[in-house]
């Protein structure tokens, strides 16, 4: 997911990134020298000048550093604008758009919902439009967002899949028969691809209960990385200790789920129960 979620010029991700490259211009800085003085690498400068990545509070409080704020720009400041956008909550685009997008394997556990990464537009729609209060902007932001994020799934060097699914997800009703039946042939399609494996779970499973994760391992030796839902806030760690938690009953979760060739059949069985 290379792109952001909004590319309107006046947006704050436009103004961080347009504000970095004239500040650096006018220092005579290239990218590889900021990316050393903020600890960083030249890549994710780049994707900072140019909108597409989300800046860390710790790239604001540095660039702030750097430049100092005797120049009138505060990218502390902007950040708070970026990160206040309904689109999505902060913590999980740096998810979205830091670690998926890098990851080489991605496994996730969805006890109660399609994982995110494979649901339709229908289906994220519906969900959406659900939250308390939600805007009709607010909604068609969400949407866009979980369509962009799903990109990376078609990239050159897409990560693989692997996504484990509660059997109660396949007769949990969200929204009308059409579109269940879209969103499960919508399964059984990217089933076909060789980087996606969807495993269903026996509905006994008691392992899976705590709740929705995802594991990304990431390239070059880096440690992996866990993203743990919850209704209010997720949580993002590569705290070895809880990383190895979540692999522990990641692997618990898994010996309940059906082979995957079973697993594709009893999605075919339920998508034409939905009538």
């Amino acid at each position: 997911m290379d792109s952001a979620p909004s590319l309107d010029p006046g947006s704050p991700r436009v103004r961080f990134g347009a504000e970095m490259r004239r500040l650096r211009e006018a220092a005579q800085l290239s990218q590889t020298a900021v990316a050393r003085r903020l600890g960083c690498t030249q890549t994710q400068i780049s994707r900072l000048e140019s909108a597409s990545r989300t800046p860390s509070k710790s790239d604001a409080e540095r660039l702030d550093l750097l430049y100092g704020t005797a120049n009138g720009i505060s990218f502390t400041g902007i950040r708070e604008h970026i990160v206040a956008q309904p689109g999505g909550p902060a913590w999980f685009w740096n998810w979205a758009e830091e670690i998926e997008p890098r990851a080489t394997v991605i496994r996730s556990w969805d006890p109660l919902l399609v994982p995110g990464l494979l649901q339709t537009e229908a289906y994220a729609r519906y969900l959406f439009s659900r939250g308390p209060q939600i805007t009709s902007e607010e909604l068609e932001q969400r949407v866009e967002a979980r369509m962009q994020r799903q990109r990376i799934l078609d990239q050159e060097d897409a990560p693989t899949l692997l996504a484990l699914i509660d059997e109660g997800v396949l007769r949990r009703r969200i929204g009308n028969p059409e579109l269940m039946r879209e969103q499960f042939g919508h399964l059984l399609k990217a089933a076909q691809r060789s980087a996606i494996s969807i495993q269903v779970v026996d509905s006994e499973c008691v392992a899976g209960l705590a709740g929705a994760f995802m594991i990304a391992e990431l390239p070059n030796g880096e440690p992996d990385a866990v993203h743990s839902d919850s209704p209010a806030q997720g949580h993002i760690t590569t705290n070895q200790d809880l990383v190895a938690s979540i692999w522990k009953r990641y692997e618990a979760i898994r010996l309940w789920a059906y082979p995957e060739h079973i697993s594709l059949k009893k999605i075919e069985e339920v998508k034409r129960e939905w009538t």
